[in-house]
């Protein structure tokens, strides 16, 4: 090409052409646009990467760090420690265990650090043996339906379809999980047995964890036998030295300008005010509430029907999707606080990490005032764990609360049963406890180190794109309740959503930070299929939506199957709810069967369950002969439950089956995703 260009250009010059020929002129329009693209493509990619919402992370690798060192082994050698403790948390209590546990490792002369496993590269395990009497342990969650968290994908993936020799590596699992899911602790169990597989040498047991029970409890028991494991196996002795040591200090911030000043956002400064597209878990979209209506027509319960407005924002759902919402603390509960412990919450502060080797500079946010921390950042209507119980301790000044406090901060059976009874059957959150122990007067910097983060609420979606292709719907119960101590909870989500109720046109609309999360439980692909949906009460949600995408395709005159829905309730005129919508449906035919049972309305009880048995054949016609789909949202805990067992019953007795049998096919549905369930505890 160059050598063309020559020719010509010699060319131009012995014909005495003008200076600038048309190839010229073409040739510098072509530099022109590449460099124009180049320039352009370069600043867009900046710019993308500015727009990367401010994370907080781990006490681990941070993005920056990893460009130039992805190691977490360099970090442990270069600061001397010999303890790495990754997490895979969705919620933050698997971080926060991790944290207690590298604390506590000072104890036994190995410091420790706390790691994301999506910010390391998890290859470098093999290369622990390096260090002398080094450590790795993992506290993992099992999330959704045996799924690991978000953070945790690669790091299984890895140990999926790796045969890394990790041998040298010594490990330990504790496990986080809800027994009243099918998946219990299902990726815990599969990382230990994975790194046995390739090599690795097992310190202690894997500890499983059940948030059903106390989770506090199994953690607590299971960290101390872990302690005794370590010691043996390395040869040392607990150098009884305590831990309570301040992970981040206290920074005044009175003179940070006030656009410097964190107020509620998640991650990035002035989010809400400069929306940018993606929105996720660290940046939320602001979206305004179209429309609030209570679908319970009388008695002292209310549920709502809530629509937000995601016109304009980019963002896209599918049926069976739920939607995140970040909620925010009553200012009651916040100015409580403040006023117990003589606190000026209006004060700007910071908490800046002592260890300057961690990319968590921070627990959330900051500065920020001790309003906005105690309002939009940490949990304070939630049952405090014990290690917060124990750092109390030095902030009470009458002898019988510091006796009070170091009992349930202890691991002897009467601690355990102290706790339990006192702040889990009490349900007492930390406003409580700091009415009930007048004379412990944490610094207010201190409790907002020790708090868990508040995290957003997941709901249901309960409309379809097809019809609502600008908003997003959900039904929600509004929660209240009346503790042993006769103080009134309420649940920190559903009582804002209640206030927030949109007014004329003219004055501003009400908005909330939500984001989508994907989900599995989804129609078939084939609208033909026919399907059964078991939702009593707010179960009801997703198979509104459900309904109608089916609705939508037989308008557009293409094939439906049958839909059987299963709904229950208390009372027909108190809470059936939607109840006017689901008679059109099957008025039109896109609901087929609609089968109602209410609980309250007979002298014995009627709930779903007692429906489906007495409709067996029904049931089999559709999961067995025609194999349909199967739906099943609600309560894990006795509902869904109870569902499966009654699903089992039918396949044995209507197939022909042995027990054996039955369970398989059973099991053989759900892997084909014929079974699918959407439930909460």
């Amino acid at each position: 090409m160059e050598n063309s260009e020559g020719v010509k250009i010699e060319s131009t010059v012995v014909t005495e052409e003008p200076l600038i020929s048309a190839l010229d002129i073409a040739l510098f329009v072509v530099i022109i646009t590449v460099a124009y693209f180049w320039y352009f493509k370069r600043d867009k990619q900046s710019s993308s990467s500015e727009k990367k919402p401010y994370t907080i992370q781990p006490s681990s690798l941070s993005s920056i760090e990893q460009t130039s060192n992805s190691s977490f082994i360099k970090k442990l050698k270069s600061t001397g420690r010999s303890l790495v403790v990754f997490y895979g948390s969705q919620t933050g209590t698997a971080e926060e265990f991790a944290g207690r546990i590298a604390k506590e490792g000072a104890r036994y002369k190995m410091k420790g650090m706390v790691a994301d496993p999506e910010e390391c590269d998890m290859a470098d395990l093999v290369e622990m043996k390096e260090i002398q009497k080094s450590l790795a342990i993992f506290c993992i969650a099992t999330y959704g339906e045996g799924d690991p968290t978000d953070n945790a994908m690669d790091f299984y993936e890895w140990l999926q379809n790796g045969d890394a020799d990790l041998e040298g590596l010594n490990y330990a699992v504790f496990g986080l999980g809800n027994k009243t899911y099918e998946h219990y602790n299902e990726i815990a169990i599969y990382i230990d047995q994975r790194l046995e597989e390739l090599g690795a040498t097992r310190v202690h047991e894997i500890g499983l964890g059940d948030d059903d029970a106390n989770i506090e409890d199994d953690f607590v028991s299971w960290k101390e036998k872990l302690w005794e494991s370590v010691c043996s196996h390395y040869g040392i002795e607990e150098t009884g030295e305590e831990s309570n040591i301040r992970q981040y200090k206290l920074v005044d911030c009175s003179e940070v300008l006030p656009e410097r000043i964190f107020s509620g956002e998640i991650s990035r400064l002035k989010s809400y005010e400069n929306q940018r597209f993606p929105f996720d878990v660290k940046n939320p979209y602001l979206s305004k509430i179209a429309v609030n209506r209570e679908l319970h027509k009388s008695g002292d319960r209310s549920c709502m029907h809530i629509e937000f407005d995601i016109d304009g924002s980019k963002m896209r759902y599918d049926t069976g999707d739920h939607v995140a919402v970040y909620p925010k603390n009553s200012s009651e509960l916040v100015d409580k606080i403040g006023e117990l412990l003589n606190a000026d919450l209006d004060a700007v502060f910071s908490l800046l990490n002592t260890d300057e080797e961690s990319s968590k500079k921070h627990p959330f946010p900051c500065p920020c005032t001790y309003r906005t921390a105690l309002t939009y950042y940490l949990d304070i209507t939630s049952n405090p764990r014990t290690h917060i119980m124990k750092e109390l301790i030095e902030y009470a000044s009458d002898p019988k609360d510091q006796e009070k406090l170091k009992l349930m901060a202890s691991s002897t059976p009467e601690g355990k049963k102290e706790f339990h009874e006192w702040i889990l059957r009490d349900n007492r959150n930390i406003v409580h406890i700091l009415e009930d122990l007048p004379s412990v007067k944490p610094d207010l910097d201190h409790l907002c180190e020790l708090l868990p983060r508040l995290q957003c609420r997941y709901y249901s979606i309960s409309s379809s794109p097809k019809v609502y292709p600008k908003s997003i719907h959900i039904t929600a119960v509004l929660v209240n309740y009346t503790t042993p101590t006769n103080r009134v909870n309420k649940g920190v989500a559903t009582n804002l959503l209640a206030q927030l109720i949109p007014t004329n046109e003219e004055l501003p609309q009400p908005t909330i930070p939500i984001y989508i999360r994907r989900s599995q439980f989804r129609l078939p692909p084939k609208s033909q299929t026919p399907i059964i949906m078991i939702g009593p009460g707010t179960g009801l949600a997703p198979f509104r939506g459900f309904i109608q995408e089916r609705d939508y395709a037989r308008k557009e005159g293409r094939e439906i199957g049958e839909m059987v829905l299963y709904f229950g309730c208390r009372k027909k005129d108190e809470d059936f709810i939607y109840e006017n919508e689901l008679q059109e449906y099957v008025a039109n035919g896109t609901l087929t069967k609609l089968h109602l049972a209410f609980s309250r309305d007979q002298p014995e009880k009627k709930y779903v369950t007692h429906l489906l048995e007495q409709n067996a054949d029904e049931l089999w016609n559709i999961i067995g002969e025609k194999s349909g789909h199967l739906y099943v949202c609600g309560d894990a805990r006795s509902m869904a439950k109870d569902v499966h067992s009654i699903i089992v019953k039918v396949v044995m007795e209507k197939g022909q089956m042995t027990n054996s049998q039955a369970l398989n096919y059973v099991k053989k549905m759900e892997q084909q995703k014929r079974y699918s369930a959407d439930v909460w505890s």
